[in-house]
């Protein structure tokens, strides 16, 4: 039986649902459709009876997965802000971006099949992640660190297309290189010097 989503769980169940969510991402990353709910479990270091009372099918464990992937990405923000300069969180965050979207390239065929049974894993994400990234573009404006003539639909598009090509682990070299590119050009031009 799934737990009532209305009520909060207790700290110690929390902490072993963080951990199958995380578990659940690895393997589903390294096995895809293939992975056991016997291997998340041992992963996370839970029994298969926990995994299942909090997840009781294969999708609402993927979605749930995905879900979570998304929200430690957007989630993020604030404390990567209060932490460091705003040109430095984004950079930390792009990073953090990368890392999301290798997991999303790696349980892809466990959330296609998701899609399949009707279910739409990626509603809202979309709108979450801009909002994150909103900010954070917001606060270097702010500080004059970041172009204002470049917008966070812009900034997202050019992560999208990193990670559409370089998403893959053994590709993460590359995807720093285009994220360093991509982050350099979001910086002000220096002022022009009069001419004489």
């Amino acid at each position: 039986m799934a737990r009532d989503a209305g009520r909060p769980l207790r700290a110690d169940a929390q902490r072993n649902r963080d951990k199958i969510l995380a578990a659940a991402v690895r393997v589903f990353t390294e096995q895809g459709l293939d992975a056991h709910f016997e291997r998340i479990a041992q992963e996370a270091g839970v029994g298969t009876g926990t995994l299942y009372r909090n997840f009781p099918t294969r999708e609402a464990l993927i979605e749930a997965a995905y879900r979570n992937e998304v929200a430690r990405l957007c989630d993020a923000v604030p404390g990567l802000l209060a932490a460091m300069p705003p040109p430095e969180a984004l950079r930390a965050w792009t990073r953090r971006f990368i890392d999301y979207a290798t997991a999303k390239f790696g349980m892809a065929d466990a959330l296609r099949a998701v899609v399949a049974s009707g279910t739409n894993p990626y509603a809202g994400s979309h709108e979450l992640i801009q909002a994150a990234l909103s900010s954070l573009m917001e606060a270097g404006t702010a500080a004059g660190t970041i172009r204002s003539d470049i917008s966070p639909t812009d900034m997202f598009a050019a992560l999208a297309g990193i990670a559409l090509t370089s998403a893959k682990p053994e590709q993460r070299e590359q995807a720093e290189r285009l994220l360093d590119l991509t982050l350099d050009g979001l910086k002000p031009a220096p002022p022009r010097l009069p001419e004489n």
